[in-house]
């Protein structure tokens, strides 16, 4: 029962489904791996092992890369004092935010209280789980994104913003079951630093994944960011500028129709009102296939209601700009499409349609704005053949394996949460890629941590699935809490409870208290502007 009662503090309330993570690798990077040994690079406390980072200049030999003489050598990160525990969190999102600020809060010997380093490429922490709020405008961005600093100003975590530009582990077990170092390794940033670390935690997240579909890296607006969410914002701001006045509609479709893809059509349809439509696209045939029924049930009244067309048992064969010859001479004989020059204020778009069933026939839809909601790629990138003993063993989605307790297999000194940790259930499935399970893992790795330092038992972490969350708009949502089978609050009452829920989930005590003035604020005014609109309904007609 002792999993149960660590993680009772720290998750007692639903969390929505949402992937994606906090980028720290460049995206164009394809490589991660390690290198051989530099004498010009400072090597690990106590050992004789050293690290070489990627160099844009450098030559490739068999895996390594190599630095050439103009390139100048990393500084390294002077830690505050180096006979306690250095603790370096790579990501800030909820698994490595939330590991840190679980450090801070147990209670150590003044000896072992570790040093603890949280480096992203952001220098704002992103509640995902509100992004849809950005755009219906229910929340400000602030409220949601608050910056690292802020969040980290009581504390003693240090925070850094840069990207990893080299991991070389140094903790992996030898032939006996040893360590090979005393130290657990070292991380190299893009900016040139060099940091030694005793203990890893990777929180890298994960990103959209757009190179599935022809045209969607180049056509289409991923989801997953408070970068991408703003410019799905100026997107339909310069859209309904655009169409302010005129007949024609803001055609926007949504590819996906997971719990992401459906908040979205919810939000962007609410949104948009009579001056739009939303098609919203999925290969299943029905919407939300792993929520619960109640979830799925509200989510299709909601969509129904706002009049979002479905395309359900399809998958997009590619996306092309209106204006292309060859989209345009398909969409024509098609039928799809008509008029396709009429509309020269914004770029449009074409979407082919396959049927993944039979009895299913081929579509062409055109859109404004395309929107991506579907798959998601881990920020771990494969590793090169090298050094074999000091590679991560990762599985087919990049993901580093894990044992029960978070830590990676092979390498007792590094912990993998959320999206860069592949761990099974009970049952051998993945869990899935949700903020839920970053958060409970944050929850168990910061004890994990605490208990390796202090050289007591590790904990196995065992997911509690406390149900599932869907915002469908300013004043609606669906929450299904799994300890109370069969129910579901939709409507304003699932609205308000997924906020409060939601607001019990931000970072701080300090922040909390902040956003819950400001909605209580909104709230207010709200309701006085409501009263004063039904009292003028009142007076006109009487």
């Amino acid at each position: 029962m002792a999993p149960m009662a660590l993680s009772a503090s720290a998750a007692i309330l639903p969390f929505k489904r949402i992937s994606g993570g906090s980028k720290l690798f460049n995206s164009s990077s394809k490589t991660f791996g390690v290198g051989p040994n530099f004498s010009s690079l400072k090597t690990c406390r106590g050992s004789g092992l050293g690290i070489v980072g990627l160099a844009s200049t450098g030559s490739r030999n068999g895996g390594f890369v190599d630095l050439s003489e103009s390139e100048t050598p990393p500084r390294t990160y002077a830690w505050p004092d180096n006979k306690k525990p250095r603790v370096c969190i790579l990501g800030g999102g909820f698994g490595g935010l939330y590991t840190a600020l679980r450090l801070e809060s147990l209670v150590w010997p003044d000896h072992k209280r570790p040093q603890v380093l949280l480096i992203d490429q952001s220098e704002r922490f992103v509640f995902k789980p509100m992004l849809y709020e950005l755009l219906s405008k229910e929340v400000d961005a602030w409220e949601i994104a608050p910056r690292f600093s802020d969040l980290l100003a009581n504390t003693a975590v240090q925070f850094f913003k840069d990207r990893v530009k080299l991991l070389h582990p140094s903790d992996h077990l030898g032939m006996n079951g040893q360590m090979a170092s005393s130290c657990g390794g070292t991380v190299l940033l893009e900016s040139g630093l060099l940091i030694e670390y005793d203990w890893l935690v990777l929180a890298l997240g994960a990103e959209s994944k757009l190179d599935v579909v022809p045209g969607a890296a180049e056509f289409a607006l991923p989801f997953s960011t408070l970068e991408d969410a703003c410019k799905v914002d100026q997107k339909l701001n310069a859209l309904e500028r655009c169409k302010f006045g005129k007949d024609s509609m803001i055609r926007v479709v949504v590819v996906g129709c997971g719990y992401t893809g459906v908040e979205l059509a919810a939000t962007v349809s609410e949104r948009l009102g009579n001056r739009g439509m939303v098609q919203a696209i999925n290969v299943n045939t029905t919407i939300c296939p792993t929520a619960s029924s109640g979830n799925r049930e509200a989510a299709l009244k909601v969509l129904s209601s706002r009049k979002v067309q479905l395309f359900l048992g399809y998958f997009v064969r590619c996306i092309r700009r209106v204006g292309d010859f060859e989209a345009s001479v398909k969409a024509t004989e098609s039928g799809g499409v008509q008029d396709v020059a009429a509309e020269h204020d914004s770029e449009k778009y074409t979407l082919e349609l396959q049927p993944a069933f039979k009895g299913l026939e081929s579509q062409i839809l055109e859109a404004d704005l395309v929107l991506w909601t579907v798959g998601s790629k881990p920020l771990l990138p494969p590793l090169e053949p090298c050094n074999k003993p000091h590679e991560l063993p990762l599985n087919a989605r990049g993901q580093a394996e894990t044992d029960e307790t978070l830590r990676v297999k092979g390498h007792p000194r590094i912990f993998a949460v959320g999206d860069s940790a592949a761990l099974r259930d009970s049952n051998g499935m993945l869990l899935p890629a949700t903020a839920q399970v970053a958060f409970q893992q944050a929850d168990f790795a910061g004890w994990n941590l605490w208990a390796a330092i202090n050289d007591r038992p590790l904990l196995p972490f065992r997911f509690q699935n406390l149900g599932e969350m869907m915002s469908l708009g300013r004043n609606d949502a669906a929450i299904s809490p799994s300890f109370i089978e069969g129910l579901t609050l939709e409507g304003p009452i699932g609205h308000s409870a997924r906020k409060i829920a939601y607001l019990l989930r931000l970072p701080t005590d300090e922040h909390r208290l902040k956003v819950g003035v400001s909605w209580l604020a909104k709230s207010a005014i709200d309701s006085v502007a409501l009263l004063q609109s039904t009292l003028t309904k009142v007076v006109s007609g009487s």
